[in-house]
């Protein structure tokens, strides 16, 4: 059975009060959430910068291990080399096992100052690794203390947030798709969040823009959807303004003026 506009009015603006209500929730965790996002995030950054430093720190250890190998290989060739060096049969043969002998000596010095190298860069790595940890241990403490502050915010509205947010999910199906899709887009652009309002003291609930006694008279009845023409927000009812009886009333001067 289709809806009448005016339950149609009422359902959205039941929505847009539970959505309020949820919203005053978040309001009271304040930048919290994002704020525990952000830790988490550089967090996960600095994790793999780290991952990255021991990736480098491996890689060179393996360089090292890679160049005293070679330098074991050059010393075995030495060894060989002189054994030779002592039956050479003449002069020929002589030069040519001094110039192997030169070339691995020279080779041993390369394979050493690689291993030199390496090792002033696994030092600044681990300083810098060092110095991430650090940073690394204070942001996680700064976590801690954020994701406990949220956690307690958080449990002490649970149970009424869980409510609201079941609420929520029957009104919605109340409403129509194209209604539904319209409050949303409406409710993102509005900065407090609300896409519908009563006209209160003759004005946008809103914008607080005045709105035309005509026009009030057709929201009272309740037979179209009604927009305010300032800022767009659907304007459910209009708020009757009640007297407060608890303001002093002014007596009349019993004296006639002569």
């Amino acid at each position: 059975m289709e809806s009448t506009v005016a339950q149609k009015l009422d359902a959205i603006y039941n929505l847009q009060k539970l959505d309020s209500r949820l919203d005053a929730i978040f309001k009271i965790r304040g930048a919290l959430p994002e704020e525990v996002q952000d830790l988490e995030d550089e967090i996960a950054g600095y994790e793999t910068r780290l991952e990255k430093f021991n990736n480098d720190i491996g890689a060179l250890e393996d360089e090292i291990k890679k160049h005293k190998e070679a330098i074991k290989d050059s010393e075995k060739l030495i060894k060989k080399y002189q054994d030779q060096q002592m039956n050479v049969r003449n002069n020929r043969e002589y030069d040519a096992i001094t110039k192997e002998l030169e070339l691995q000596d020279l080779e041993i010095q390369v394979s050493k100052k690689k291993i030199g190298e390496a090792e002033m860069r696994i030092e600044g790595k681990k300083r810098d690794l060092d110095d991430l940890q650090e940073i690394l241990k204070d942001r996680k403490k700064d976590l801690d203390t954020k994701k406990e502050e949220l956690d307690t915010i958080v449990a002490e509205s649970e149970t009424e947030e869980s409510k609201l947010k079941a609420e929520r999910e029957k009104a919605t199906k109340k409403i129509e798709d194209r209604l539904i899709k319209s409050y949303k887009k409406i409710r993102a652009n509005a900065k407090n969040g609300l896409a519908v309002v009563e006209v209160k003291r003759g004005a946008c609930g809103g914008c607080f823009n005045i709105v035309p006694p005509q026009r009030q008279a057709d929201i009272r009845e309740k037979k179209k959807l009604i927009v305010c023409e300032h800022c767009g927000r659907i304007l459910a009812d209009v708020a009757d303004e009640i007297e407060d009886e608890t303001l002093p009333k002014k007596k009349r001067s019993s004296r006639a003026k002569k």
